[in-house]
């Protein structure tokens, strides 16, 4: 498999010094950031679609690094109701699916993003364990009034550009597992949308990352390599871990569009994001890239890096060293 990073924990320093970074870890992919929750200082988002940067002056920056582009980035809330920020989230999308056709990338990752409960909602509102039939009433309004619009002009406009676009199962979205992925592309009928693979959320959520690869199949477009650990806490909190803080604002969180910021993690947390190979050992990477072999051997597979236990370098080092051993270890041993 192709093995690389996702540069948003680069974000310290420029482009060029990021994939030198890359290349002395020993992997040999950038997934760059196009919008969303983050900012974008390793791609001049409008420039090039301007046309003040040409596509060829910004891969430029990648030549003789031995690093090349894994896909771009925009995880964010395209179908948010707060007008501050599902609008720009939604066109930062667009806009990041332009700009992959004008540089030659065919995978843009992001988020389903979640709607309001009903029309005129202010908030998003994430139903599961949907026991009440209100719930329900809730969710089709969300899936065929709000999402499959959206995702069905999202689809058209991947399919345009020569994109595909791999959404993260991710909780607080609508699209959180693999069958409400399968869900999506089914009610859009999308030809140009389907999964990123990041088995840090599956974890938690008891879902066998290798299981769903093997059932969604085709539909699995890229990955991700995150680490989940689940700490001995999960016997008193489980999985629904609902004791975060806000931080304070003279403290810098990190925004997520409009006056919505991340809140602190939990001290002695359920479950935590931890560095590859911290929450699952290195036979069972061998086992998830083999899976994601099976469906595409040409996949990237971008390690994300959140494990706060480590600084950016470190973590990074611990990750792709676990994930270069890993893919190694999926080779046929060849005797002289």
């Amino acid at each position: 498999m192709k093995l690389g990073v996702y540069t948003a924990i680069l974000h310290d320093r420029p482009l060029r010094e990021a994939l030198e970074v890359i290349s002395s870890v020993g992997l040999t992919g950038a997934e760059i950031n196009a919008g969303g929750f983050l900012s974008t200082p390793h791609l001049p988002v409008r420039q090039l679609l301007s046309g003040e940067v040409s596509a060829a002056q910004y891969l430029a920056e990648f030549d003789g690094t031995g690093v090349s582009i894994a896909g771009l980035n925009c995880n964010g809330n395209p179908l948010h109701p707060d007008p501050e920020v599902g609008p720009e989230d939604a066109d930062d999308l667009r806009n990041a699916i332009r700009v992959a056709g004008l540089l030659g990338v065919d995978r843009v990752v992001t988020m389903s993003g979640l709607p309001q409960a009903h029309p005129g909602g202010r908030w998003p509102a994430w139903h599961v364990n949907t026991w009440d039939s209100g719930y329900l009433d809730s969710l089709d309004y969300q899936w065929d009034e709000v999402a499959v619009p959206f995702w069905s002009e999202i689809d058209a406009l991947a399919r345009e550009n020569g994109v595909k676009v791999a959404i993260e199962m991710h909780p607080q979205n609508l699209v959180f597992n693999p069958p409400t992925l399968k869900r999506l592309v089914d009610k859009v009928g999308a030809t140009s949308v389907g999964a990123e693979m990041d088995p840090s959320h599956l974890f938690w959520q008891g879902i066998d990352p290798v299981a769903a690869i093997e059932w969604l199949g085709p539909l699995v477009f890229h990955a991700a390599a995150k680490d989940t650990r689940i700490n001995d806490n999960c016997r008193i909190h489980g999985v629904l871990d609902d004791r975060f803080t806000r931080i304070p604002r003279d403290q810098n969180p990190t925004g997520l569009g409009g006056r919505h910021v991340v809140n602190k993690w939990p001290e002695d947390s359920a479950w935590d994001f931890v560095a590859v190979g911290r929450g699952h050992d290195r036979e069972f990477w061998s086992r998830f890239l083999l899976a994601l072999e099976k469906v595409d051997p040409d996949m990237w597979v971008n390690i994300e890096h959140e494990d706060v236990e480590f600084g950016p370098l470190e973590g990074l080092q611990v990750a792709a060293d676990t994930l270069r051993a890993a893919n190694d270890a999926t080779r046929p041993i060849v005797v002289g």
